[in-house]
């Protein structure tokens, strides 16, 4: 069975690498048509080069900063000028923050609201218009699931938590706005998540110091984790779940929350 999204067009923001990567990597093998948005040229291209060459979708990039409106204003009229229309948007630029409320500086309070719920808030608001003239489309914001429970230590997560938070709350009460337009907005929240290299150098990092070693670290953060061998989320169990979410087989549904734990939030 298809996802039945084929030829359809989807923008995923920060999708050059990661959990976005492998996102657009999903998206193309169903034969959609991307146009990836990042702050990184050289991995944009990198990243457009390798889906196109792997999977022989069409894939467009645009060097764009989500946290700067006229950036954001760029990356839609990019969009209109190639396609004129927009069937999926994937909001999956964001950050985690984790440290102490006392640690927390200005900086790191401002990039954790502006790069999390304030640029989803900006790049749906920029292509929303385009979804209600042709009276469909679909958008899946990517938060966390310190949004929704308070995570032990060494995650501290007094600062991206409530802007994780936001994004849940963005979610359902958009959903409840523009479903009247035949637009479904929905959210998918991962836990613990294996990224290849970025996962390796934080555990290591939050290792140092302690008699733990990094993949006892991994295992014992995971603690929670019901199924066999509590294993970390994959790249592909999440894109696997947002392309679900976008996709017609899950037409019905909007304003809902995808969480993507292994049961570790079950209480």
């Amino acid at each position: 069975m298809t996802l039945q999204l084929k030829d359809k067009v989807v923008v995923i923001t920060g999708g050059s690498s990661g959990i976005g990567l492998g996102i657009a990597h999903r998206f193309a093998t169903e034969g959609a048509k991307l146009l990836l948005c990042a702050r990184g040229e050289d991995a944009l291209a990198s990243a457009a080069h390798s889906i196109a060459k792997e999977t022989g979708a069409e894939v467009h990039w645009v060097s764009a900063d989500v946290k700067i409106p006229e950036q954001v204003d760029r990356l839609r009229d990019a969009l209109v000028e190639k396609y004129g229309t927009i069937d999926v948007l994937i909001n999956n630029a964001g950050t985690g923050i984790y440290k102490p409320f006392l640690e927390v500086t200005e900086e790191d309070l401002e990039r954790g609201m502006s790069l999390n719920f304030i640029a989803q808030f900006r790049v749906t608001q920029r292509f929303v218009p385009l979804m209600i003239k042709q009276g469909k489309g679909s958008i899946v914001n990517i938060a966390g699931c310190s949004g929704m429970q308070v995570l032990d230590p060494p995650f501290f997560s007094t600062c991206s938590g409530p802007a994780k938070a936001a994004e849940i709350r963005f979610t359902k009460a958009l959903a409840a706005e523009i479903g009247v337009h035949g637009i479904r907005v929905n959210c998918v929240a991962p836990n613990f998540t294996e990224v290849p290299e970025r996962t390796d150098k934080w555990l290591a990092q939050m290792s140092e110091g302690t008699s733990l070693s990094a993949e006892e670290t991994k295992r014992r953060w995971a603690n929670r984790v019901v199924l066999p061998g509590k294993p970390w989320a994959s790249i592909e169990n999440v894109a696997d779940t947002v392309a679900f979410a976008a996709s017609p087989l899950a037409g019905y549904t909007t304003g809902q929350v995808f969480v993507i734990d292994g049961g570790f939030g079950r209480d």
